[in-house]
């Protein structure tokens, strides 16, 4: 990104991998090669819970901090829920994730613990467990907190590369694959034009918590 102005593009796209799974190995391969390709640092990862990725990222860029997707974590809440419990538990799980602060997003999982924890144990059971990556936001302001806390712009990503091999039950070769999902995705970049606005205030709070990684490129 960018460091100059009060706008700056949000997204950019670093590379598109192929594997045959998304295990932590193949995920140290990716960020091993951003890493060679010159990636110096990563203050903040956006993840979903995908199987090995913090391990991975831990490995190749210990000083990272992970925030997994908050998105993803309530859609799989309520999966364990029961259609006509549905609507209740989606809206008393917004007061965890909405917290002003890590505490009081601890507080609020505790109401919630007491009111659905019988019900639906492996709900509470999931955030506790993943509570470390999930929690890392709190700490942030809202304006930051809107860029980090979920995935979805991955996710939509991906859709539009689905569109393109859906209709294809076979490619030839990877080298195949691989030329489809960049053309694909070169029709996709040409409609990222958002911007983060504010991008100003919020370089300088990165400066803060991050002031020898950052502070440096301010001055």
């Amino acid at each position: 990104m960018s460091i100059r102005g009060e706008y700056t593009r949000i997204y950019t796209l670093s590379g598109i991998w192929i594997g045959e799974s998304e295990s932590s190995k193949f995920w140290l391969s990716v960020l091993n090669e951003l890493k060679n390709r010159g990636v110096m640092d990563i203050l903040i990862a956006s993840v979903d819970n995908l199987s090995g990725f913090s391990e991975a990222i831990a490995a190749c860029f210990p000083d990272t901090e992970i925030q997994k997707c908050i998105v993803h974590q309530v859609r799989n809440s309520v999966r364990y829920v029961s259609y006509k419990d549905l609507k209740k538990v989606t809206i008393d799980l917004k007061p965890i994730y909405q917290a002003c602060s890590e505490e009081v997003g601890r507080q609020r999982l505790q109401a919630f613990n007491e009111k659905w924890g019988a019900r639906y144990p492996l709900i509470v059971r999931s955030w506790e467990s993943n509570w470390a990556e999930l929690s890392t936001f709190y700490k942030y302001p809202p304006e930051l907190r809107k860029i980090i806390y979920t995935t979805n712009m991955i996710e939509s990503y991906h859709r539009q590369l689905r569109k393109v091999t859906k209709g294809k039950s076979i490619f030839p070769n990877d080298e195949a694959l691989l030329k489809s999902l960049y053309m694909a995705t070169q029709d996709v970049l040409r409609k990222w034009t958002g911007r983060i606005q504010n991008w100003g205030q919020i370089l300088l709070q990165l400066s803060v918590f991050f002031p020898e990684r950052v502070g440096s490129s301010l001055r």
